[in-house]
């Protein structure tokens, strides 16, 4: 009846003792005491079995780039778009494959086998479109890739960047991306806003915008989002990334705004390792934490995810793919400590993505896919504390890593057996 069963599971809602029956790429069963008709079996003694990890928000054109052209020396988000700019020029379709596929390995092996990336459009040669969507074809077997057509030098500002927006959905990248913050002015902002939820619309696409990524109070284009997104009948399909001008607000305004969003059915997207480390540059103090509000938005019943943005790049210069020290630095900043708050993170890192993402077949039910990850865990509070080892990661009811330690063990079509976090210089 089943090809695989796993033995002794906790799942993440609590449940004990629980075996998870397989057939082929699908879960059949989930309960305790399965019958033992000879399969194969996984023993998890216990630990916690989890749907694989969702980064709903990276860049995986520039992951793995540090010190390229030179290190960012001042840390701060301005020199990390300098540095962008100035690799841009030199880049080549095979080594940001090569970095790319690199990456999804380290996300493999953290038991994170689905992201949404962002891909900047503003290069005449779209090199980054079409490395990444050959990059998707090729990690399919194993992770989901989602893209996102990212105008990071602004829609209207970025020379030829309307045209090569529509070009990049046309080869075949499925989200409408946007960063209204970095038009000339506001107007031009709320009207690029309006300009790409219409052609989300007019194509049936997923929004994800860049939305006010600064610690300007007045930058509200998140509230234009919201309007779109009513006002088009996109909701549930569009997310607002970043969001980080709202710890600047008006306690008031946001009285209003976060109703607005929860009505208009927005997701939010907190990036938490980035955030604190970009934002309050200019704060002596107090500073400002950086992350948006994030306790406010869940109880409002906004969807809230967490990505992990970048790693290794001009931008952040830490980072593994690891999305429980993503869910960890969360809790602290967003100050998350009750029982509910720690399983609220786990959540924004599994379950709440997924459905912002729209994946097919995620869960932990009968009919799901069987990707799962087994955490050297008893519980979800237990792995983001430990940050917990991945013992094993199943995709599609196949194991395709297997650990503990530093270096897990790889079983994917075409790539190294082995891998590591350890990352030497890299080509442009």
């Amino acid at each position: 009846m089943f090809d695989l069963i796993i033995r002794h599971a906790t799942l993440p809602d609590g449940r004990t003792n629980i075996d998870i029956g397989i057939q082929g790429e699908r879960i059949l069963a989930v309960e305790p005491g399965l019958p033992d008709a000879g399969e194969a079996t996984i023993n998890a003694l216990g630990n916690l079995v989890s749907p694989p990890f969702v980064d709903a928000h990276f860049h995986m054109d520039s992951t793995l780039s540090l010190g390229m052209p030179r290190l960012n020396r001042s840390g701060t988000l301005l020199e990390g778009i300098q540095l962008w700019g100035e690799l841009k020029p030199h880049l080549t379709q095979e080594a940001i494959m090569e970095r790319a596929l690199r990456y999804c390995d380290w996300a493999v092996a953290r038991g994170l086998l689905a992201i949404r990336s962002h891909v900047d459009i503003c290069d005449p040669r779209l090199l980054a479109v079409d490395a990444l969507l050959e990059v998707k074809k090729r990690v399919k077997p194993y992770l989901d890739l989602q893209l996102v057509a990212f105008p990071q030098d602004g829609y209207f500002r970025g020379e030829g960047a309307v045209k090569l927006l529509k070009t990049a959905l046309d080869r075949g990248i499925e989200v409408v991306g946007g960063i209204p913050h970095f038009e000339r002015t506001m107007a031009d902002g709320a009207a690029s806003v309006r300009a790409l939820c219409e052609l989300a619309a007019d194509r049936g696409l997923l929004v994800d915008m860049h939305c006010d990524e600064t610690d300007d109070p007045l930058s509200r284009h998140i509230e234009t989002l919201a309007a779109e997104t009513h006002r088009l009948g996109l909701q549930g399909r569009v997310t607002g990334s970043h969001l980080t001008s709202m710890h600047s607000m008006d306690n008031y305004y946001v009285s209003k705004l976060i109703p607005l969003m929860a009505e208009s059915g927005v997701a939010a997207i907190a990036n938490p390792l980035i955030n604190i480390t970009i934002q309050g540059r200019h704060d002596t103090y107090p500073k400002r934490r950086g992350m948006t509000r994030v306790p406010e938005l869940m109880a409002a019943g906004v969807p809230v995810a967490f990505g992990h943005d970048c790693v290794m790049d001009p931008w952040y210069s830490m980072g593994s793919g690891d999305m429980l020290d993503v869910a960890n630095m969360a809790l602290h900043v967003g100050q998350m400590t009750s029982l509910e708050g720690i399983r609220a993170c786990f959540q924004s890192v599994t379950e709440t993505p997924a459905k912002i993402l729209h994946l097919d077949g995620y869960g932990l039910k009968p009919g799901c896919y069987a990707d799962l990850v087994i955490l050297d865990a008893g519980d979800p509070i237990e792995a983001i504390r430990l940050k917990a080892a991945r013992l094993k990661v199943l995709r599609r009811g196949k194991v395709v890593a297997e650990g503990p330690g530093g270096a897990m063990r790889l079983d994917l079509p075409g790539r190294m057996p082995e891998v590591t976090f350890r990352h030497g210089p890299q080509q442009a």
